[in-house]
């Protein structure tokens, strides 16, 4: 399940309902209690979202840097300026 791009809509449904619960039990009418769901599924799908593309965002600069590290071999030979070779050799 590591493709699955919807975590953030499940975890806002997730708040949604658990909102609605509470406002019901703390007796608030039904356009009370789904109106406070929809704020709180709003607030937390957009949180988790930015939370996963963060940690999306950081694995994919980790990996880049892990392959240019890989790519980037060091030379035996001494740098050379202008296409020149030291003096001396």
């Amino acid at each position: 399940m590591g493709k699955f791009r919807g975590w953030h809509i499940l975890a806002g449904i997730a708040a949604l309902v658990l909102t609605g619960i509470l406002g019901t039990a703390m007796g608030l009418n039904y356009t009370a209690a789904f109106m406070a769901g929809c704020v709180a599924f709003v607030a937390v799908a957009l949180w988790t979202d930015s939370r996963i593309g963060r940690r999306r965002r950081e694995a994919a600069r980790e990996a880049a840097r892990a392959s240019a590290s890989e790519t980037a071999q060091p030379s035996s030979e001494p740098a050379l300026r202008d296409g020149h070779k030291p003096q001396g050799s």
